[in-house]
């Protein structure tokens, strides 16, 4: 499972002036003029604090600051404010489920895949090859939760209650030599961090491989002990992988799977006003509908940056897609996986998965 890659925007100076102009615009579409100040006089707010593990500089961060706290402000009439910190201030990603499900934090970042035993049926989502894209990525997750009881039951465990969903960018292909289709896995070693994909890499053709997430990747690139890797596409891009690896395949169609969620203590969601529980679901549900584009024209300005940075890059076809996903043998891994799941007492995996790839379809071609 990806443990160490960073899903967040770049920090070059076009995606910055995008980022600025996308998030503003989202801001203004959420937010009410001087709604926030106006309230804030009027009533002294409840400090709810947030952690994050990642630094305030990408798109997902942003957003979270700049259009997502801010309607939650305006929403409740300023009775609400997110006293937020950053970079592992008050928890790195290993510990947030723990720091918000104690009460270390009233709310914080929490991140499935570092926390397999604590959330197991989470894990489901990466098995998928082709996902929903941009704002659709969203909506997909509010309908699994709204349709698959098993998913709000397992953050009920751990003592949390999602507020809002974060998504990541979607896969891409960085080889060090030239790649004119996804047959070039074949025979070559590919590293990844989601053990799905490692096991989806080795029913390609590849040899996976494992690897910290680190320098040693462009380095073990350059030197020809790694042929490639299958990362999403801004922690490539943020790594400088495409200086070692200029060959890049990319599709939107091929989702990472990756959800951040916005989780809030149990406790504390408990102890609201029923008013402000609903100021919070009307924020969140604001703010879901400016994401799409934001993740759309960063996306691709990423792209622009690596073939303005040398290196060579293409979208996918959806057959190409389409191939690989047959290629991958999912299901077959899913069913493994399941059945090992309910040696560990997960007794509803088969269903639950049967229950998203149902929703799936819905979202997919």
């Amino acid at each position: 499972m990806i443990v160490d890659d960073k899903i967040a925007g770049g920090t070059g100076t076009n995606r910055r002036q995008l980022l600025a102009a996308a998030l503003g615009a989202a801001a203004a579409i959420t937010l009410m003029p001087n709604a926030v100040s106006q309230a804030m006089a009027q009533t002294t707010p409840r400090l709810l604090t947030f952690s994050d593990h990642q630094p305030l500089e990408g798109m997902r961060t942003r957003f979270l600051k700049e259009v997502v706290f801010p309607a939650i402000e305006e929403e409740s009439n300023g009775r609400l404010k997110i006293e937020d910190h950053w970079n592992g201030d008050i928890a790195a990603a290993y510990d947030a489920l723990g720091a918000v499900s104690n009460g270390t934090a009233d709310l914080a970042t929490v991140v499935p895949e570092y926390t397999a035993k604590e959330l197991p049926l989470h894990q489901i989502f990466k098995s998928f090859v082709k996902g929903p894209v941009d704002g659709q990525q969203s909506e997909f997750f509010q309908q699994v939760y709204a349709e698959v009881p098993a998913f709000p039951k397992e953050l009920d465990k751990n003592n949390i209650v999602q507020i809002f969903f974060g998504t990541g960018y979607p896969v891409a292909f960085f080889r060090n030599a030239p790649m004119t289709s996804l047959d070039d896995l074949k025979g070559g070693k590919w590293r990844s961090a989601s053990f799905w994909h490692l096991d989806y890499l080795k029913n390609a053709g590849a040899t996976p491989v494992k690897m910290h997430w680190g320098p040693e990747i462009p380095a073990a690139l350059k030197d020809g002990t790694l042929d490639g890797l299958m990362v999403n596409v801004d922690s490539g891009y943020n790594l400088n992988v495409h200086d070692s690896a200029p060959n890049v395949l990319a599709s939107k169609d091929l989702w990472l799977g990756h959800v951040y969620i916005l989780a809030m203590n149990k406790d504390v969601w408990n102890g609201l006003a029923q008013e402000d529980k609903e100021a919070i679901q009307r924020a969140a549900q604001k703010s879901y509908q400016p994401l799409g584009p934001v993740m759309a024209d960063s996306f691709d300005t990423q792209l622009d940056e690596l073939r303005e940075a040398g290196a060579s890059v293409r979208t996918l076809s959806m057959d190409e897609v389409d191939q690989f996903v047959t290629a991958t043998r999912y299901e077959e891994v899913q069913a493994a996986w399941a059945e090992e799941q309910k040696k560990q007492g997960v007794t509803d995996a088969t269903s639950v998965i049967g229950q998203v790839a149902s929703i799936m379809a819905e979202f997919v071609d």
